[in-house]
């Protein structure tokens, strides 16, 4: 019997915020996979650690995924990732890989889900709490109401996304290309509210475009909503 492929989220950043089932899932299995080179350095398992301290007796496993929009040198890792993971599931180990926020949502996870699929193996996705749902909580932003609509948009690899059409909107990815993504906003007239590192110690809140930093990080989103000024 080959094992089974948990893609676990653990939340955005707020440790308190996992899961009870991905804190089951964690304990219950002895091989937990991360992205990056170093497992022990990945914010996920940094996370994760937090709530679940036998994360550091299990055994480990490193699934490289580069910062590139190559797609021949993402497909490679991936390939090469998935192939790691089914070499520990064909002997009947379960894994447990873990990602930030919930595993559906711009997650590495699907990639990997894909292939590993392909091949003929079991995987599970493990819901766990998104960045805009942990954001818009913390600064206590209704995303929706009504018959309202939210457009979730990767700003980063989209700067000229146009942000003008009806509804509310968050920005996700929006680090890399801060400056290009402000002005779009500026164009829209919407409320903005921006969470950087939404639950993590150096966590940090602006509720203005021209106070959002163009060199924000990387974990950087944005809330966008209908203004109400006029209402």
């Amino acid at each position: 019997m080959n094992g089974i492929l948990y893609g676990v989220g653990v939340g955005p950043g707020d440790p308190e915020l996992m899961t009870l089932k991905s804190v089951r899932l964690i304990r219950e299995n002895r091989y937990i996979a991360v992205p990056g080179q170093d497992p022990v350095k990945s914010v996920a398992y940094q996370i994760a650690v937090q709530t679940v301290p036998e994360l550091k007796d299990k055994i480990l496993i490193a699934v490289y995924m580069p910062m590139t929009h190559d797609p021949e040198e993402l497909k490679r890792n991936h390939e090469k990732g998935a192939a790691v993971l089914e070499k520990v599931l064909r002997q009947g180990n379960n894994i447990v890989y873990l990602t930030l926020g919930d595993p559906t949502i711009y997650s590495t996870f699907s990639y990997l889900q894909e292939i590993v699929e392909k091949d003929g193996f079991q995987t599970v996705p493990v819901s766990g709490i998104t960045s805009f749902c942990a954001a818009a909580a913390r600064t206590g932003t209704v995303l929706t109401e009504g018959n309202e609509t939210l457009h979730v948009i990767p700003a980063g690899q989209h700067p000229n996304c146009g942000l003008d059409g009806p509804g509310n909107y968050v920005l996700m990815k929006s680090g890399s290309r801060m400056s290009s993504v402000k002005e779009e906003i500026r164009k829209t007239g919407k409320e903005v509210t921006m969470v950087e590192n939404c639950g993590m110690p150096d966590e940090r809140i602006y509720r203005d475009t021209e106070a959002i930093p163009d060199d924000a990080g990387y974990y950087s989103l944005i809330i966008l909503k209908e203004s109400r000024k006029n209402d």
